[in-house]
């Protein structure tokens, strides 16, 4: 995980916050454009996640909720401060999967990924405050289906279609038929998924999360794996050690057409 030390005025924050910036040694952590992440080395660390107004509530929601499943680090405050979203959490212990630890072994990191993953999707997700992921996502692949922001190679070697038109057909067949099964990641991807020394400690960025099909999370199960390891090599030990009796092969490539238009 990214960490580079910046320097932060204190007097630009709000008073809930700059209580935990003060005295403390402060790295820039972000990763993405639309929001920007500090890790604050105090009192045992703390992430605080700054983004445009509305766009972290939930994020709040489903890290408190996967908090109480053991699941993920503590939400200590979230709330809007002239016009941003701020979301302050404690610190899991460990490094996310992209550390170099984990990459020096990649089948043991394709195992302990798909195994966790499956692990989350049998999660019992009684009284989930984002029951109906479905509902959200069918909306961003709709509006995928008129702006074309279509990305072809975006799953490049796994699940490939010949144009914007034959991915779109995939993907308007298949969106009647996704399911409101499992507890979602919703961005099952190696920065997201901490582990301290191989042992699972906790899911980041959980944005996305909800009920959904599982299918989403491990079409970008493989993705990551094969974008953070450079080879689509893993593709089949991952839906091996996941376990192919929950997999439908064409969902598969119809989620991957989904996100290729919008998803």
């Amino acid at each position: 995980m990214k960490r580079t030390p910046v320097q932060l005025n204190i007097a630009e924050w709000s008073e809930e916050l700059a209580d935990h910036l003060k005295d403390a040694k402060v790295y820039d952590s972000s990763c993405s454009e639309e929001a920007r992440v500090v890790y604050i080395d105090k009192d045992g660390g703390f992430f605080l996640k700054k983004a445009a107004e509305g766009s972290l509530q939930t994020e709040a929601l489903m890290t408190a909720y996967f908090h109480s499943l053991h699941l993920s680090a503590e939400v200590l405050y979230y709330g809007t401060h002239e016009g941003c979203d701020y979301l302050l959490t404690g610190r899991v212990p460990g490094e996310d999967c992209t550390d170099a630890q984990y990459l020096a072994d990649p089948k043991r990191l394709c195992d302990t990924t798909a195994t966790l993953l499956r692990e989350l999707h049998e999660t019992e997700a009684k009284d989930c405050p984002v029951p109906d992921r479905i509902r959200t996502y069918t909306e961003s692949v709709l509006r995928g289906f008129d702006s074309r922001a279509y990305e072809p190679d975006l799953f490049w070697g796994m699940w490939e279609f010949g144009s914007f038109e034959e991915a779109k057909r995939a993907a308007e067949e298949a969106l009647p038929l996704l399911q409101k099964g499992v507890l979602l990641h919703g961005d099952y991807c190696l920065p997201n998924v901490i582990l301290d020394n191989w042992k699972f400690s906790g899911y980041i960025d959980l944005g996305n999360g909800g009920i959904g099909d599982r299918h989403i999370d491990v079409a970008w199960g493989i993705w990551t794996l094969n974008f953070n390891l450079g080879t689509t090599k893993y593709s089949d030990r991952f839906l091996d050690a996941y376990g192919r009796d929950k997999i439908d092969p064409e969902m598969l490539r119809a989620i991957a057409a989904m996100e290729m238009i919008g998803g």
